[in-house]
């Protein structure tokens, strides 16, 4: 019987959520919708040192945004509840104990003077961090070094203690990842990973492997920086589950800055986010800016991600997340690392303003107003003025620059291209224009162009030397859109004000 897709997204709580982070999620998700199964969102919490306060409710806030939610999550609830790793603490020690029952795995008492001790005495050019492995563990102090009886007197006594697995030598251990084939690994270089720390609370490599299979997931989606501890999680599903019941594994490309993986400090580095959405320190108060509040669409930040390593093997670059859910097949991700390009990004945010209809992303536009102290109270108005300025937008915040002559009359106006050619027969032109306006009874393009080029045509000069003018003096500068628009929503009053505004600095 074949058992239900159920992937899991399993982020640590420590801080704003970056773009990589998000694609892990993208590819989780679209995978299990595709395949009619269940993306779980499960915290993974148990290093209480590096706990941040928010942390958790940021990742909830970004995925709402992305429109990546969640089918089961400490939030949302669910059959395998609890999701958070910190409430699932007293089932992780049952497992370690049974893999030092059955020699798997042992105790170590090393404190961390004398595993610092261990590092200085082996650090050498060759080898600069000594690990902790089968080269050196019958040096150290634990259950396989010490005799049964020491060993027991030390748990007795509530000697503080961790719980490493005991890797075996000579073995090659090997999976198939959905994305790179055969993937192969020696026993002998990996070290005795911790399983479970002194305070009970285990680590990824152990909870991984038994919350996995207890939330029935089969298939993980993780970074590639994650390869290596794959010969740890191998042997944990073989020793407590059977390697039959292991997920299938696909370990996503790095995505790469112009110098190398992109991480979360870059963002400063190079001028573009890195994180979803601002995310503020608790602690030292930093504010890191995100793709959200720069002023891109979720839906253009969640298409970029998918091309971010994947295509579908054609030239369609678009794609709604409807569409993503149907295209998308996991072996068609690329093996090698993604290149982030902020200029292409740029291009899906603004070929995704172009694509909808400005009522999509009004509310988000109405932010970048309101920090310019302008409050959009005609939404239908708005829309409408949105519409016809959204092909000159790359984000939303342009539209402030692209349609904030609408709603206040510009503080300066660019004389100089209108001086180059100016003349007495112009100003006069102008002045009987604003006097017909100020008598018109019919207010639209058509009507407004038809009134221009007749007083132009009665006064002996080309329309064409006169649009420039009239635009620089209701806009301020050579851009926006077609003029007779912008009179017309601008209305008859400000028209008027602003050509007579104008005359006076000419």
């Amino acid at each position: 019987m074949t058992r239900k897709v159920r992937v899991r997204f399993a982020p640590s709580p420590t801080g704003g959520l970056h773009l990589g982070g998000v694609r892990t999620v993208l590819y989780n998700y679209l995978f299990a919708k595709k395949h009619g199964g269940d993306f779980v969102l499960r915290i993974e919490d148990t290093d209480q040192t590096r706990f941040v306060p928010g942390a958790e409710e940021y990742i909830y806030e970004t995925l709402e945004w992305c429109g990546l939610r969640p089918d089961e999550s400490p939030r949302h609830g669910g059959p395998f509840a609890p999701y958070r790793q910190s409430e699932r603490k007293l089932r992780y020690r049952q497992y370690a104990d049974q893999l030092v029952a059955a020699g798997q795995a042992y105790y170590a008492f090393d404190t961390a003077e004398e595993l610092d001790a261990m590092r200085q005495r082996l650090r050498t050019e060759e080898n600069p961090t000594p690990q902790y492995d089968h080269t050196v563990r019958m040096q150290m102090r634990n259950s396989l070094s010490l005799s049964e009886s020491e060993t027991k007197a030390l748990l007795d006594a509530g000697t503080p203690h961790v719980v490493r697995i005991k890797m075996p030598q000579g073995e090659t251990l090997t999976f198939t990842d959905m994305i790179r084939g055969e993937v192969s690994f020696d026993t002998s270089v990996v070290d005795d990973k911790v399983l479970l720390k002194a305070d009970g609370m285990p680590t990824y490599h152990l909870a991984v492997v038994v919350d996995d299979q207890q939330m029935e997931i089969t298939h993980a989606f993780r970074g590639e920086e994650w390869l290596p501890s794959a010969p740890v999680h191998v042997l944990l599903w073989r020793y407590l589950f059977g390697k039959d019941q292991m997920p299938q594994w696909a370990h996503l490309p790095l995505i790469l800055g112009p110098s190398g993986k992109l991480s979360k400090r870059d963002g400063a580095k190079y001028g573009f986010p890195v994180f979803a959405a601002n995310w503020t320190d608790p602690k030292s108060g930093e504010l890191t800016e995100g793709f959200r509040e720069r002023g891109f669409l979720p839906e253009a930040f969640v298409n970029l991600l998918a091309m971010l390593g994947w295509n579908n093997g054609t030239e369609q670059e678009l794609f709604s997340l409807e569409e993503l859910v149907q295209e998308f097949d996991i072996a068609k991700v690329h093996k090698g690392g993604a290149k982030f390009d902020f200029d292409k990004a740029k291009w899906f945010n603004h070929e995704w303003i172009k694509k909808q209809d400005a009522a999509v992303y009004a509310p988000q536009v109405k932010a970048f107003f309101a920090a310019h102290g302008v409050t959009i109270t005609d939404d239908a108005h708005f829309i409408t003025i949105l519409n016809l300025v959204k092909d000159r937008c790359t984000l939303l915040a342009d539209f402030w620059e692209q349609s904030s002559f609408f709603f206040q009359a510009p503080q300066s106006i660019d004389t100089a291209p209108i001086l180059a050619k100016w003349n007495e027969a112009k100003t006069v032109f102008f002045q009987s224009f604003a006097q017909s306006l100020n008598a018109a009874t019919e207010w639209n393009a058509a009507a407004l162009e038809a009134l221009f080029k007749q007083q132009a045509t009665d006064a002996g000069i080309k329309p064409g030397e006169l649009q420039l003018p009239l635009r620089i003096m209701l806009v301020g500068g050579k851009f926006g859109p077609p003029v007779f628009d912008i009179a017309t929503l601008i209305g008859k009053e400000a028209t008027v004000a602003r050509i007579e505004s104008a005359l006076k600095q000419l």
